[in-house]
């Protein structure tokens, strides 16, 4: 078996509209893209907390 051509991506497009319809695979799509934003958004801000957390560890306490 080589590489998967173009006849099969057309009808394994073709297939997945006769299932889901024109109108629910945009849906599909655009809430894929929300995902991947969200998770994306996520990672950048878990990052954002470990580097705040690794300085406010690193500075020492004022004396009083």
């Amino acid at each position: 078996m080589g590489p998967i051509g173009a006849t099969e991506i057309i009808i394994i497009l073709v297939v997945v509209v006769l299932l889901f319809g024109v109108g629910r695979i945009g849906k599909i799509g655009g809430e894929l893209g929300k995902s991947i934003r969200e998770f994306r958004r996520g990672i950048q801000g878990d990052e954002a907390d470990k580097n705040a957390n690794t300085t406010a560890s690193t500075t020492t306490p004022e004396q009083k």
